[in-house]
């Protein structure tokens, strides 16, 4: 099997989680150039990743055959980017969001040429713990799926898993939502731990999102994704069963109530000579997800992120598309409405945009 060779624009930190991809798994994935304008930020990663680098994407396409363009760029840049290599009929996954706003989004859309071969690399469906749970959902045990209420994700992110579990697409939602701040211990960021434990500020959002007979719960800290003290939650109900962070409970029949924890399941642990790789999640007896990336060293995020990578390759060839353009702006624009419900304090109502080929705008009302 060759590996995927794909290009990548960007050098900030969202990129190197793309070439640990490939240092980690170079039978799978082989990053063929970046694309970096500033001249010293080019010489460190070659220095560090052993890779090539060009100043124009145009230097990029002339030098390298790749079977994609990856964009790990600002919002801001996104979207005529997108349309640039588009237009030259050079397939896209962008990182997410795709555009920044509400106006760049409908441009966006609405300048995409037809041919446009174009995906967007949100990773959170495709995170090990967050698949097995989308598994399980689909398997039908729980029933038809009502409500979610989600703690795991912000913005976008966590919309686009609201929807998945939901089974929803472009449904409009009436939303309400408001913003509270409370003191908190920082944590580790970016750069790593803190020197010293200071108490801050932490903006928590919480919305209700109404999708007609389902409902959504958002609420989010952003000091989750780093924070040794603040978790991640997460509850779908159904009227067959539900499903609480990591318990499951089902009704196999009237009588007979299920219980079972999901449990993560890692090679080289306690004196295991494996390896040290995560195996996969089991629901009692059974694999609700297995890591297709064994033996690579990854973390979870990056397993996801690997996933991303293989489904565009899978797309570009003809497969089905795994998170469109479209999808993405829709995600983005509810995460927009629910910043929007916040700093004006009223419910937002949205309505179609240009990516579900209708007119729309937002009706307000007061709470």
């Amino acid at each position: 099997m060759k590996p995927i060779v794909f290009g990548l624009i960007g050098a900030g930190w969202r990129a190197e989680f793309y070439l640990r991809i490939a240092r980690e798994l170079p039978e799978r994935f082989e990053v063929g150039g970046m694309v970096i304008r500033d001249n010293t930020k080019r010489k460190e990663m070659e220095e560090k990743w052993r890779i090539k680098t060009f100043s124009t994407i145009e230097s990029l396409l002339e030098n390298v055959s790749v079977s994609f363009v990856v964009l790990s760029v600002p919002p801001s840049v996104n979207p005529d980017l997108i349309i640039e290599l588009t237009n030259h009929h050079v397939p896209v996954l962008a990182e997410t969001p795709p555009a920044p706003d509400l106006d760049s989004l409908l441009r966006l859309n609405q300048e995409i040429k037809s041919h446009a071969k174009v995906q967007v690399a949100e990773q959170f469906n495709f995170q090990p713990r967050n698949a097995s749970i989308q598994a399980i959902v689909d398997s039908g045990k729980l029933g038809s799926i009502r409500q979610v209420q989600i703690s795991v994700a912000h913005g976008y992110h966590g919309i686009s898993l609201m929807r998945k579990l939901l089974g929803i697409r472009y449904d409009n939602a009436e939303i309400h939502a408001y913003r509270f701040v409370s003191p908190l211990v920082n944590g580790p960021n970016r750069q790593g731990p803190a020197n010293e434990g200071i108490v801050i500020e932490s903006e928590q959002t919480v919305a209700t999102l109404y999708f007609d007979n389902k409902l959504g719960m958002y609420d989010f800290t952003g000091d989750q994704y780093f924070s040794w003290i603040r978790s991640p939650r997460l509850l779908i109900r159904g009227e067959k069963g539900e499903i609480n962070t990591n318990q499951i409970s089902y009704l196999k029949e009237y009588h007979t109530p299920i219980y079972l924890d999901l449990k993560r399941v890692n090679a080289g642990e306690n004196g295991n000579l494996e390896g040290f790789y995560l195996k996969g999640f089991l629901a009692g007896d059974e694999w609700v997800y297995k890591n297709p990336f064994i033996p690579g060293r990854l973390t979870d995020e990056e397993i996801a992120i690997a996933t991303c990578l293989e489904k565009m390759e899978i797309y570009v060839n003809g497969g089905e598309s795994f998170y469109s353009l479209e999808e993405a702006s829709q995600d983005q624009y509810l995460s927009l409405m629910i910043n929007k419900a916040v700093e004006t304090k009223t419910a937002c109502v949205t309505i179609e945009q240009n990516w579900t080929k209708k007119n729309i705008n937002v009706k307000e009302r007061k709470i």
